[in-house]
């Protein structure tokens, strides 16, 4: 019987990223996905700083950003001041405009060089698993057939049938606010017509392939349920009501209808089954966090899957994953639900007047840099950082790791988002210790180590002498002690706790 190391089930963004992480580590992975054919249609239509950074950590950026178009401002709650990801410490400090069409055919790209099985028109109907692997009932073209491996990822959607199957709860609160998107091909251009849209809280994108996206909530429709079609003469009436325009609107591409239903699964594992993206967590789409949530969360699964697989993972390894990311999870979902309720707010009748006072409060708030500079670290993932295993050790452990400018031994300049494109570890050298070297060697291929000088300041390193990158860009390790000794035995433990008992 064949059985794979790891089956994917659903070629979205987040299905399309771990496997992608998991081939890159050696690990055999197959994508199953029910669609016959790539989604045309795209939901999604940003990629924020930090998935660019991840995408600039495997080498994969310069696919992305001449596709699409960057953008340095963000809202929050569609609130008149937006928030400045520029000022972010990052080269990425923008928004990349760009379709979630896009970003699944440039990932399933990447995933097919990395020589990774997708396939399309295969539907999971059933999961099972036992201690030593994962049985998956696929209908198929030709008939229902199972497919067995060590570990099934479920990246299949807020439906997930893998969640189900696991047994994982997913509480939270159903739907009660729904709003509507239109493509269309045909729009009125007049800037006077849509500034006036954009003023009574109407999205206004133009799309790369030529129609633009209308988005908007009608408070006469907004109760109705996200699975009832929407028509093109509904969406005219409701931007009438709204801004008192239809907007020239014709020729609609795509209609849809979504809604404000917000649940975080209970477990982000089950044994040897785990979810990823919208089948851990769903929300309203407010400053377009799921996508990048389901990016983040791939990720953070791939090289520790990968590395139990390839047999070297410590102890507690995989149980991190659903440690670190269940609770940016649920941060996710209470960032989205406070904004659906800014805006959710002022349509309500009885309301309004106070609603009014409270966005404009929060917009005050917004033009204060602290505030404006902490909610954009929130919804750009930037200041996303995870709670060390242990207490007592350096505060920047569990941080990511900026991309700093450095020079190695041999006078070559080298940035440390590039010494992470082979999704390693990569141990940075501040203080040339000679011992280096010999003393990473146990670990092999796990572990890049580089004695460096820094090029490019930045005052939470000050003092440090070495830091462990973990493959996903976060520091796993620091330390500014300058006894060579007492450095060598933290470096050990570090790497043992991290990246296994060397060999």
């Amino acid at each position: 019987m064949d059985v794979l190391d790891v089956i994917v089930v659903g070629a979205g963004p987040t299905g399309l990223m771990l496997a992608c992480e998991l081939a890159l580590a050696g690990v055999r992975t197959r994508i199953l996905e029910r669609r016959t054919e790539p989604q045309r249609n795209s939901r999604a239509l940003t990629l924020h700083p930090r998935s660019l950074e991840l995408m600039d950590q495997r080498g994969l950026v310069d696919r992305f950003l001449p596709l699409g178009r960057t953008v340095p401002g963000w809202h929050f709650a569609q609130l008149p001041t937006h928030l400045d990801f520029s000022v972010l410490d990052s080269r990425h400090g923008y928004t990349l405009f760009l379709a979630q069409a896009r970003t699944e055919a440039l990932l399933a790209e990447r995933a097919r060089e990395l020589g990774v099985e997708i396939l399309r028109g295969h539907e999971v109907v059933a999961v099972g698993q036992d201690g030593d692997g994962v049985k998956v009932q696929v209908r198929g073209p030709g008939g229902v057939d199972s497919v067995h491996a060590r570990y099934a990822v479920g990246c299949d959607g807020g439906r997930s049938r893998v969640r189900e199957a696991a047994g994982i709860g997913f509480p939270g609160t159903d739907e009660t606010l729904t709003g509507v998107l239109g493509d269309f091909a045909v729009i009125d251009t007049d800037p006077a017509v849509l500034g006036a849209a954009r003023a009574c809280g109407v999205l206004v994108a133009p799309l790369e392939d030529g129609p633009t996206r209308l988005v908007c909530v009608d408070p006469e429709r907004m109760r109705v349920p996200s699975g009832e079609p929407v028509t093109l003469e509904e969406f005219r009436e409701s931007l009438i009501r709204i801004c008192g325009s239809d907007c020239g609107i014709g020729e609609p591409r795509w209609l849809s209808r979504f809604g404000n239903a917000t649940r975080l699964a209970e477990s982000y594992r089950c044994g040897r089954i785990l979810l990823a993206g919208d089948a851990a967590h769903i929300h309203f789409p407010a400053a377009g966090q799921g996508l990048n949530t389901g990016l983040q969360d791939a990720m953070n699964l791939g090289w520790k899957l990968a590395a139990v697989v390839n047999g070297w993972a410590p102890p507690g390894l995989l149980d991190s994953y659903d440690e670190e990311r269940n609770p940016v999870g649920r941060a996710v979902t209470e960032n989205t639900e406070v904004q659906t309720l800014l805006a959710e707010l002022t349509l309500v009748p009885q309301y309004q007047r106070p609603a009014a006072a409270l966005r404009e409060l929060f917009d005050e708030l917004l033009r204060m840099e602290e505030v404006n500079r902490k909610l954009a670290a929130q919804v750009s993932a930037l200041g996303t950082a995870y709670p060390p295993a242990s207490p007592g050790v350096d505060p920047l452990v569990g941080e990511r790791m900026p991309d700093l400018g450095l020079t190695t031994a041999a006078s070559q300049p080298v940035r440390v988002y590039e010494l992470l494109h082979q999704g390693r570890f990569v141990h940075l050298d501040l203080a040339a210790d000679p011992d280096l070297s010999a003393a990473v060697t146990g670990w092999g291929s796990r572990v890049i180590a580089v004695t460096v000088t820094k090029r490019d300041d930045h005052a939470d390193l000050e003092g440090v002498a070495e830091v462990l990158v973990r493959p996903d860009g976060h520091i796993a390790w620091a330390t500014r002690t300058a006894d060579v000794t007492e450095r060598r035995d933290e470096r050990r433990a570090a790497l043992t706790a991290w990246a296994g008992t060397p060999s």
